[in-house]
């Protein structure tokens, strides 16, 4: 018997994911618009988030409602890690400590993980479909709009140990639509999945203030190419 869990957090979800793709930041990395700047800084808040996930979901491996969807390939934590080497060096370790907003994203995840395991399945459906789903595309803006030239400080992007994605996804999705919930649990998954959006769009939220800084710096950057040159034209006419 299925549970149609999955077709449950999708159409539970439309609103927030729709309003999570709206926050500027994420607008902007869609129309190319994004630097190594802001982009390692989204990346290091990411790494947070993935290893609290990933430890949780460890921790709780042989739930009954997590064993089912416990993939160790998806894990983006190690991926991260190469990213963070390369865009801020070895040390990088020393010097990246959660956002406001990434702090209260683990911490949640942190609280489910002690009193509510079962919701851990939210967290895990939010970010791993949608890595899978969306990265190939993020992955080619990344590189076009920060012109990188080989797959270096991309790892994020790179499920090496899937080999076929589109069917992975299918079978996370069968997992999931095997899962033991009633209709009851089935509601707080979607409820939960809808606190990981919020969530995940305050982390994007937060990142705001980069886009602004890049935008304001290519406005700059095209008037201080243009108006020397009017200058000089118009001193020559006086």
């Amino acid at each position: 018997m299925t549970s149609n869990l999955t077709i449950q957090l999708r159409e539970g979800t439309s609103k927030s994911h729709s309003m999570a793709e709206n926050v500027s930041f994420v607008k902007s990395f869609l129309g190319g618009v994004i630097d190594k700047s802001s982009y390692s800084h989204m990346l290091a808040n990411l790494y947070f988030v993935y290893l609290s996930l990933e430890e949780a979901m460890e921790k709780n491996k042989e739930n009954e409602f997590i064993k089912p969807i416990y993939f160790p390939e998806l894990n983006r934590t190690e991926s991260l890690k190469k990213d963070l080497a390369f865009y801020y060096g070895e040390d990088w370790t020393t010097n990246l400590y959660p956002s406001e907003a990434t702090r209260l994203y683990i911490d949640r995840i942190a609280e489910v993980s002690e009193k509510r395991p079962d919701l851990l399945v939210a967290h895990a459906y939010t970010r791993y479909l949608g890595d899978l789903s969306g990265g190939q595309i993020l992955k080619k803006i990344a590189q076009r709009a920060m012109n990188l030239q080989s797959r270096n400080g991309l790892a994020f992007y790179e499920f090496d140990d899937i080999q076929d994605e589109q069917q992975f996804k299918q079978d996370y999705k069968a997992a999931l639509d095997a899962l033991p919930v009633d209709s009851k649990a089935a509601r707080q998954i979607v409820a939960e999945a809808n606190v990981a959006f919020s969530l995940n769009m305050k982390l994007f939220q937060e990142l705001e203030t980069s886009f602004i800084k890049i935008a304001s710096r290519i406005v700059m950057n095209y008037f201080n190419g243009f108006f020397p040159k009017s200058q000089k034209e118009s001193s020559s006419l006086v």
